[in-house]
């Protein structure tokens, strides 16, 4: 197989009907890596917005269990990409991340937005920094999955392309970006949570080069210090060169879901869809002691999941 023979592969399909199966190839087999990295991103953009914000800081999920967040977070969303929207694994996921959301008072102009983040932010990021940028029929898939998964969500008003969904998510930010202390203490703890991943020597250089990754926006909203035009040019510099490097490498051979990434530690002797996440009270803090799945949500077991780079 040759380097750009998946592109070939996918340029040949209708991203209005085969949109899942270009996804698919997207996001496992052509940009595993960054996609991991886009949709961490992706969601802590979302901290900026003090209403969201605020709503983490006071579940705590993410700064008393920051990891088991970040791995529920990607296994629940893991598990619709690998097995579909009609498959007993994608419609439990879904079901729990409707469970959770639906305990606590989220706006869906939050929830739109948050959605916008996971179409917008992965294209800006592959195109500035993978090994290729997204072609226009991966765009528009993308555009399509995230509109069915948020019809899934019961999202109200969801942006109808891509340009669309760009225009919502800069406008939002534009009105509703800024500075709180509770979205700040959830963006300190996603920052120690990714360092922690590494040696801990490495922590102030790793939470500085996550800094530098940010653009001025989130860096005011979070009012952190802006990283030297130095580290700024050094830090995205390797992120290209690391792409420039895949580009240079044989095409992926094998899918590589988001349940084999290393940093996803909490469950090492496997887990099942349905026992993912949190059993909030609505009003209360999300309550972190494991339940048992109802009845007929429990399917979709995993075992330790291979690791792959």
């Amino acid at each position: 197989m040759q380097r750009y023979e998946r592109l070939r592969q996918i340029r040949r399909l209708d991203p209005d009907r085969d949109w899942l199966t270009i996804y698919r190839l997207t996001a496992t087999y052509e940009f595993p890596w960054d996609l991991t990295r886009a949709l961490e991103l992706a969601l802590y953009r979302t901290y900026a917005v003090p209403s969201i914000g605020r709503l983490l800081a006071e579940t705590a999920e993410l700064t008393e269990r920051s990891q088991k967040r970040y791995d529920d977070t990607s296994l629940l969303l893991d598990a619709v990409v690998e097995h579909g929207f009609d498959s007993v694994q994608g419609r439990t996921a879904i079901r729990r991340i409707n469970q959770m959301h639906r305990s606590y008072d989220i706006s869906n102009d939050d929830m739109r937005y948050v959605l916008c983040t996971f179409v917008v932010v992965p294209r800006r990021w592959i195109d500035a920094y993978a090994w290729r940028r997204l072609s226009r029929h991966e765009v528009i898939a993308s555009a399509h999955y995230y509109r069915a998964l948020g019809r899934h969500m019961g999202i109200q008003g969801i942006p109808e392309s891509y340009e669309q969904f760009e225009t919502c998510l800069d406008t939002y930010e534009a009105e509703h970006f800024g500075r709180d202390k509770a979205g700040r203490r959830v963006s300190d703890a996603t920052l120690t949570l990714m360092a922690s991943w590494y040696p801990s020597v490495l922590e102030p250089v790793l939470k500085n080069a996550t800094v530098a990754l940010l653009d001025e926006s989130l860096l005011r909203a979070f009012d952190y210090e802006p990283p030297s035009p130095l580290t700024r040019t050094l830090v995205r510099g390797a992120v290209r060169l690391r792409g420039r490097a895949v580009r240079l490498l044989p095409p992926r051979r094998v899918p590589h879901q988001a349940r084999q990434n290393w940093e996803i530690r909490s469950y090492p002797n496997g887990y099942r869809v349905g026992e993912l996440g949190t059993f909030p009270t609505p009003g209360l803090r999300g309550c972190p002691v494991p339940h048992a799945a109802p009845p007929g949500e429990g399917s979709g077991d995993h075992r330790p999941p291979p690791r792959t780079t």
